[in-house]
């Protein structure tokens, strides 16, 4: 009995304007997975991959301060990441990593490691993450961040959902 491998080929690199379209169907989905468990099934119904894909249009036409990463495994988006200057009056930074998302069916292969790492690199940074999502705390934390104690309810489609800073 043979088992064929099929290699994957994983490319990161910077996200382009062509690509709002994929990354809006991507945002979604990784919304759809990342907050089932942490708002209402009916808000998540209203988040449309088109408007998501709207969103990054308009988020590519400006902010020049910021970086954003794709990553595609045989040639389709699988994952992103966006970086830039530290929203918070208060922020324990200068830059602060805004987001970074990939769908679940990628988790455990390094690509979310691969995509922080092109964003990112080991850069003195902030974030914030939803203090449910241990998953993330976890890849945090081993990638040098700790909670430095912050921490708010973020407005996320009509709820909300609490946060805590991490910092490295």
């Amino acid at each position: 009995m043979s088992t064929e491998v099929v290699a994957e080929a994983l490319v990161i690199r910077p996200v382009r304007d062509s690509d709002a379209e994929a990354l809006g169907r991507v945002h979604a989905q990784c919304w759809h997975e990342d907050y089932d468990q942490l708002v209402d099934q009916a808000t998540l119904a209203n988040l449309s991959p088109r408007r998501m894909a709207e969103l990054w249009a308009h988020r590519l036409g400006q902010n020049e301060d910021h970086t954003y990463f794709a990553a595609l495994v045989d040639g389709e988006i699988v994952g992103f990441a966006g970086a830039g200057p530290a929203r918070d009056d208060d922020a324990p930074r200068e830059h602060e990593l805004f987001f970074i998302h990939l769908l679940d069916s990628h988790h455990g292969h390094g690509i979310g490691q691969k995509l922080f790492d092109a964003t990112v690199g080991d850069e003195a940074l902030t974030l914030w993450v939803p203090s449910a999502n241990t998953h993330a705390i976890g890849f945090y934390e081993r990638n040098g961040f700790t909670a430095d104690g912050a921490s708010h309810d973020e407005p996320f489609l009509g709820e909300s959902i609490h946060e805590i800073r991490m910092v490295r």
